[in-house]
């Protein structure tokens, strides 16, 4: 018996461990996230920091796609998102 609560102990903790670390990583770097409607696309521009970072295209007729910065300027279009967004499973049954 004594193990059983020793284990869901050890689990409980590790969880809140987890939570402030993603917290705390999370903390440095405020993501914001506009969205502006034009005729036939819909804009959503990711911000970190206040710094456009990229631009997810959602056109009315196609598929969606994103623009991102360029090294030298400008922007480049691309199929898939570079902003990571951290996914953690903690349980699966």
């Amino acid at each position: 018996m004594l193990t059983r609560y020793c284990l869901i102990f050890c689990i409980l903790s590790s969880t809140l461990s987890f939570e402030a670390l993603a917290e705390d990583a999370m903390s440095g770097q405020e993501a914001e996230i506009t969205i502006r409607d034009g005729e036939d696309k819909t804009f959503y521009e990711h911000r970190v920091n206040g710094v456009l970072t990229e631009i997810k295209v959602v056109p009315a007729i196609g598929s969606e796609y994103y623009l991102v910065p360029a090294d030298g300027g400008g922007w480049i279009r691309e199929e898939r998102s570079s902003v990571l967004v951290p996914k953690w499973v903690l349980f699966e049954w």
